[in-house]
């Protein structure tokens, strides 16, 4: 029999680590998500502002460099060693959150929501800029209402360069009349505007048309990215007002606050409510959701106005959530958390890695399995069914993954004490069996990492 701590663990956090409490029951599990950010404090990184201006600076020494100036060369190379060390450091602040925040709900939720509103750097200011958008539009909001995440992320300036939005103008607005040459606009761009409605909120087959579609990129005209973040440009924006699933927005003249208002009203809307609760579950519990479950979290969802804390609630709550394990296959990213807490590597050791043993130990092999976690294969975000990971390309290269950490990290545990610690009555007596006869320590460990039970969730 499957206990509740192993569930909770396993369902909906990282697994078992040495020295962590164990989950004993719904309110405890509720408030890793509830409770403050444990792991924002400790691994805050800089603002987009702030990684904005860092491109900047890079941009200014390559013109000068460009132009024959010796005095640039040297620190056009240090402002790009400084770029790169940047990113991998952002890999280490999400790794280092979801190993040692000890909110390990919290942190799924994170991932979670992420990948919900998914954003892919294209260009090197989005590669610079990645690691603030969670850290100004998701973290912040997993604990208040799916209104202020929609409002943060759909404005953020990851996701208005991702989606093309920073290039898009109004047909009628004073820019395209009088400057739309200089700012190289090419016009009207539906992208955000489709993706918020179709991804974001109603979902694909929701209660909105093509009209719609183009009448809220009219909308959302004016949205820009300035030097420090998101801005408004009213001489961009299409003036008069937009009609959008039945409501009039906008007019003379144009505000942020109407396109504010939109997204709100797109929250509270009785199809994202379906589709966002649906999601939810898939990601958390089963491919296959219960209709039972999906109902009861739209209900609470409709009734709390979209309180995320409410509708994790209910989920916790439900019976349904609490089927036997093995509906859902661990993401690689999961995975390797899961991997690296279960093997005690120590939160010092882990914030010593160089910027060369991030990038071999975490940021090659989660490419490997198949997740770079900064490439998504589009704004739907990574896949959910379990196919889609447990391919012969992704098991190969966990487990040539599980033996280069198991050796360096392994130490000498005892496998046999290892997968009692770590799967507990999930594993079977085949593994067992296995691994206490593993010849050596770190292909017992392997063995355990790489098994179907430590896999699945």
């Amino acid at each position: 029999m499957q206990s509740f701590a192993t569930k909770a663990a396993f369902r909906f956090g990282y697994g078992f680590a040495e020295g962590e409490a164990e989950v004993s029951d719904v309110e405890m599990l509720l408030a890793q998500a509830t409770d403050a950010d444990a792991g924002i404090a400790t691994y805050r990184g800089p603002s987009f502002g702030e990684r904005a201006q860092m491109m900047r600076t890079y941009l200014e020494y390559k013109r000068a460099a460009k132009k024959g100036d010796a005095e640039a060369k040297p620190l056009l190379r240090a402002s790009n060693k400084e770029r790169n060390a940047l990113r991998a450091v952002d890999m280490q602040r999400v790794f280092g959150r979801a190993m040692y925040s000890g909110q390990g709900f919290r942190e799924r939720l994170v991932f979670f929501w992420a990948d919900h509103f998914t954003v892919v750097p294209k260009s090197r200011l989005e590669q610079t800029a990645w690691g603030s958008y969670q850290e100004e539009a998701i973290r912040p909001n997993v604990n208040r209402s799916f209104g202020d995440m929609l409002v943060a992320a759909a404005t953020h300036p990851s996701m208005l360069l991702f989606l093309d939005q920073v290039r898009s103008i109004g047909p009628n607005s004073v820019a395209a009349k009088n400057n739309k040459k200089k700012r190289k606009v090419k016009g009207l761009n539906e992208n955000l505007a489709r993706e918020v409605m179709e991804l974001h909120t109603l979902g694909v087959g929701g209660a909105y048309s093509q009209t719609d579609v183009r009448q809220a990129a009219e909308l959302l005209t004016g949205l820009v990215v300035g030097p420090d973040g998101a801005n408004f440009l009213p001489r961009w924006a299409e003036p008069g007002s937009e009609a959008i699933l039945g409501k009039q927005y906008g007019g003379n003249p144009a505000r942020l606050d109407d396109i504010e208002g939109f997204l709100r009203d797109l929250a509270l809307h009785p199809d994202t409510a379906k589709h966002v609760v649906t999601k939810l579950v898939v990601h958390f519990i089963s491919d296959d959701p219960d209709p039972a479950l999906v109902d009861e979290l739209t209900r609470v969802y409709r009734n709390t106005d979209g309180d995320l804390p409410s509708v994790y609630g209910a989920m916790l709550d439900h019976p349904a959530s609490w089927v036997d394990l093995g509906q859902k296959a661990r993401q690689p990213f999961e995975f390797m958390v899961a991997s690296l807490r279960a093997l005690g590597i120590s939160r010092a050791d882990f914030d010593a890695f160089s910027t060369g043993q991030l990038r071999r130990g975490l940021t090659l092999p989660l490419a490997s399995m198949g997740q770079p976690l900064r490439s998504a294969p589009g704004p739907n975000g990574w896949p959910e069914e379990a196919e889609a990971w447990i391919t012969a390309q992704g098991i190969a290269s966990r487990l040539q993954w599980a033996l280069a950490v198991s050796r360096q990290l392994g130490g000498d545990r005892d496998p046999r004490e290892f997968v009692d610690a770590n799967l507990r009555e999930l594993a079977g007596e085949s593994l067992k069996f296995a691994v206490a006869g593993a010849e050596q320590r770190e292909e017992g460990l392997t063995l355990v990492l790489a098994s179907p039970e430590f896999n699945r969730r």
